[in-house]
C-alpha cells in the first residue's frame, strides 16, 4: 500500500510466549499430518497482494501441495487456513484486530489473536462474530484443526 512499517523484534517475554505456543501447535500439526505449520519468519502473499507474516500459520496439505516448488520456496501466494498473532506490549490492539480481519477476508478459516498481557484470546472464525475468551484454560481449534487443543494455563504469567 506504499507504506513502510518498521517493526522491532519481539521482546523476551513475547518471544518466549510465541515459542511455546508455536511449539504446541507444531507438535499437533506434525502428529496430525493434514497440514503444514509455519513459524513467524514465513511471509505469505495474500490474495489482496499484502505480504503478511503471522506468528504461526497452518495451511492444509492439499492446498500446499497445489503450489509449485518455486511458489513454496518464496513467499507462498496464499492465505493460511489458520493463523495466530500474539500481541506485544508495543502493539496496538486495533492494528492486530484489523490484521486478523484481513486474514479472514483473504481466505483464512480461523485465527487466534492472543494478548498475553491481558490474558485473553480472541477467536476469529470465517462467517462468525469474534469471540473473546478471558484467561482461558484450554482452547480448541475445531473444526479447522480437528482435535487440536492447547492448554494455556501454564502459558499465562
Amino acid at each position: 500500500q506504499g507504506e513502510i512499517i518498521l517493526r522491532p523484534p519481539a521482546g523476551g517475554d513475547t518471544g518466549n510466549f510465541n515459542a511455546r505456543v508455536t511449539a504446541r501447535l507444531t507438535l499437533w500439526a506434525e502428529a496430525d499430518g493434514s497440514g503444514v505449520p509455519f513459524d513467524s519468519s514465513t511471509g505469505f502473499v495474500l490474495p489482496n497482494g499484502a505480504e503478511r507474516s503471522p506468528d504461526f500459520a497452518w495451511v492444509r496439505r492439499s492446498r500446499w501441495e497445489c503450489l509449485t516448488p518455486a511458489e513454496q520456496q518464496k513467499f507462498p501466494p496464499l492465505c493460511p487456513d489458520f493463523v495466530v498473532e500474539i500481541r506485544s506490549p508495543t502493539d496496538r490492539l486495533s492494528t492486530l484486530q484489523a490484521k486478523m480481519e484481513e486474514y479472514l477476508e483473504n481466505g483464512a478459516q480461523m485465527g487466534w489473536l492472543i494478548d498475553p498481557g491481558e490474558r485473553c484470546l480472541y477467536v476469529y472464525r470465517a462467517g462468525a462474530e469474534v469471540e473473546r475468551l478471558e484467561s482461558p484454560s484450554v482452547v480448541g481449534a475445531d473444526p479447522v484443526l480437528p482435535g487440536c487443543t492447547i492448554d494455556f494455563q501454564p502459558l499465562w504469567k
